[in-house]
């Protein structure tokens, strides 16, 4: 399964806590050797070549998730989606022409069983922003950077509507502990 949003919605906690119930294995869109070289890519390409890099990435994480599909469950920080909308939003450039160019790539990308489209309002995201320990640029520009914020729900909205695997989840007044519950109980009844 994969949790998609923006970023500080709580992704991670969220990814991690699955991870412990479901005894899943938990993997971020970019995985190692791509995470550590993210933000020179970021910093010293252009969208083309970035954008390369990213889906690199994503073809890698197929195949890690493949991998460890055989031994336990995943559930991933960000995947296909994240990468689309954030590439989009970042480099101002529409959301067609990023799926334009990932889709000759769709085929080898391990699709998930399930997406979850989490969702929160602007107090709600900065009050997470003001607790969270680990901001990054992205974090920032989502509030510094003019429309940066409703482009990328935008794009999300589009990209949920999209995903035959898409639940969209809303945040607010929700505890890391109560969407736990909500998808694994969502889960449940899935495989029931």
């Amino acid at each position: 399964m994969v949790v998609e949003g923006v970023s500080g919605v709580g992704k991670s906690t969220l990814t991690r806590l699955l991870a412990e119930r479901l005894g899943a294995r938990t993997l971020h869109t970019l995985p190692e050797p791509h995470i550590a070289l993210s933000s020179a890519i970021n910093a010293r390409l252009r969208p083309l070549p970035q954008f390369a890099f990213y889906l690199s990435g994503l073809l890698h994480a197929s195949d890690v998730v493949r991998d460890a599909l055989t031994a336990t469950p995943v559930v991933a920080d960000r995947y296909v989606s994240s990468v689309m909308a954030c590439h989009a939003a970042v480099n101002g450039i529409d959301l067609d022409q990023v799926q334009e160019l990932i889709a000759p790539f769709e085929p080898y990308l391990l699709a998930p069983d399930a997406t979850f489209y989490l969702t929160s309002s602007d107090r709600s995201l900065q009050e997470r922003m003001e607790t969270k320990s680990d901001v990054k640029q992205d974090d920032t520009a989502l509030f510094d950077v003019p429309g940066r914020l409703p482009k990328l729900r935008a794009n999300f909205a589009v990209l949920a509507e999209e995903d035959p695997s898409a639940v969209t989840l809303p945040t607010d007044g929700r505890s890391p502990d109560d969407l736990a519950d909500i998808i694994v109980q969502h889960l449940k009844e899935r495989h029931a």
